[in-house]
């Protein structure tokens, strides 16, 4: 009778249940091992002398899919690691400098221009090497000039926090690679664009130049009346200082979702945009040591980590394992040469010109959000794949380490 009433009881509670959702706490134990692999990885490669942020990425590699299979990518971890990077962004808004940023503004034009146009051409040349021609359809010149644009891309947010983590973002050459990082996004939405609409005539290219310049627009009148709130009428009055970090955030987070909605630029761009704004408020400092508190917690070494468990590594052969070294090579060297180029016209000196080459050679998730793109319009080959996925990991790891190298020069002061 005991064992029927246990049946009885089980069969109630799952006709009760049918059909929901019964949570996960899964997640808990991820976020868990995230946070201690790369607490404890970021230590050992400070013992090595290597900025932190590449022991956060190592981690991620080495937990993720590529190696042991532990962590995999869900929608929980990616919503957090876009919050992470978007945080980043921010606060690296919040400690720059207006004038500063003015300042390099002629420069950073200069340098997002030729950080542009130099991997472009490099990537082509790579793709028009090795292309097999097995997109028929698609003309070989779109197919090997997309690749070209994958190369274009720039992922800052690793600068950001190896400059952070050296305390270096007040440096003249931080503040040049946040512009052009910024003017970077800009220009590569327009190559984007110039080169889908080719194979896609749905996408007008007029419409999206249209919305670049509304969001100009829209954030030069939303930063003034941001300015006008907290640094006029906020001031004036007794206002908790905690309220100030909550309204920054909604600020943040209402910038990233209108750059990214309305207007079809990056979020992290919105999240620099009103991070630079608030960098006027005389509570900046408060603020940024707030949001410092929940990146360094939470947030960043989630960001980081999840760029590693996103990189599943594929199956290569000899051919592929050619095209990947020359792929890499020409990612580093033309983003390198080419903002290194402007910034060398510009006056900056060697030291900063290095500096400036190095700090753009990052791509992490904007290249491979792109490439998918590509793979789905059928505009890119499929066989490209494994060595851009191979490239980005390359270069997310390398280029905090080249970067903390170039900075431990003594810089050599010369007036641009």
């Amino acid at each position: 009778n005991i064992y029927k009433y246990a049946i009885y009881i089980i069969d109630l509670i799952n006709s009760h249940t049918e059909g929901v959702v019964i949570m996960s706490y899964k997640y808990l134990l991820d976020i868990a091992l995230i946070l201690l692999s790369t607490k404890l990885l970021g230590l050992l490669t400070r013992r090595f002398n290597l900025p932190q942020v590449v022991g956060a990425l190592l981690a991620g590699v080495i937990l993720g899919p590529s190696i042991l299979n532990i962590l995999k990518e869900t929608d929980f971890l990616s919503m957090l690691a876009e919050l992470g990077v978007i945080v980043l962004m921010f606060t690296a808004g919040l400690e720059s400098d207006i004038k500063e940023l003015k300042s390099v503004g002629k420069s950073a034009f200069v340098v997002a221009k030729m950080g542009v146009i130099i991997p472009l051409i490099g990537g082509t040349v790579v793709a028009y090497i090795f292309n097999d021609g097995s997109l028929p359809n698609v003309s070989a010149f779109l197919q090997n000039v997309f690749v070209g644009a994958v190369l274009t891309a720039t992922s800052v947010s690793i600068t950001v926090e190896t400059l952070r983590e050296l305390g270096k973002m007040s440096e003249r050459s931080a503040n040049v690679i946040l512009g052009a990082a910024i003017i970077d996004d800009i220009l590569g939405i327009l190559v984007l664009t110039v080169i889908t609409s080719m194979a896609d005539s749905s996408v007008k290219i007029g419409l999206v130049l249209l919305k670049i310049v509304g969001f100009l627009i829209f954030a030069a009148i939303v930063g003034y009346l941001i300015y006008l709130i907290f640094g006029k009428w906020i001031s004036m009055h007794n206002v908790d200082k905690r309220r100030f970090v909550i309204g920054a955030f909604v600020i943040c987070l209402l910038m990233s979702f209108s750059a990214e909605q309305f207007f079809g630029v990056a979020d992290i761009t919105g999240a620099f945009v009103a991070g630079l704004v608030l960098s006027q408020n005389k509570e900046t400092s408060y603020i940024s040591r707030r949001f410092d508190i929940i990146s360094y917690m939470l947030l960043s070494p989630i960001f980081f980590a999840s760029i590693g468990i996103e990189m599943k590594i594929p199956s290569i052969n000899s051919e592929i394992i050619l095209m990947t070294i020359v792929l890499v090579l020409v990612a580093m060297l033309s983003k390198v040469i080419g903002c290194g180029l402007g910034a060398k016209i510009c006056g900056y000196n060697k030291n900063e010109v290095i500096q400036i080459g190095t700090g753009m050679m990052a791509r992490g998730e904007v290249a491979l959000i792109i490439a998918n793109k590509g793979l789905k319009m059928g505009v890119m080959n499929m066989y490209f794949l494994p060595a851009i996925i191979i490239m980005v990991v390359i270069c997310a790891i390398t280029t905090p380490i080249i970067l903390k190298k170039a900075y431990s020069h003594k810089t050599i002061k010369e007036k641009v």
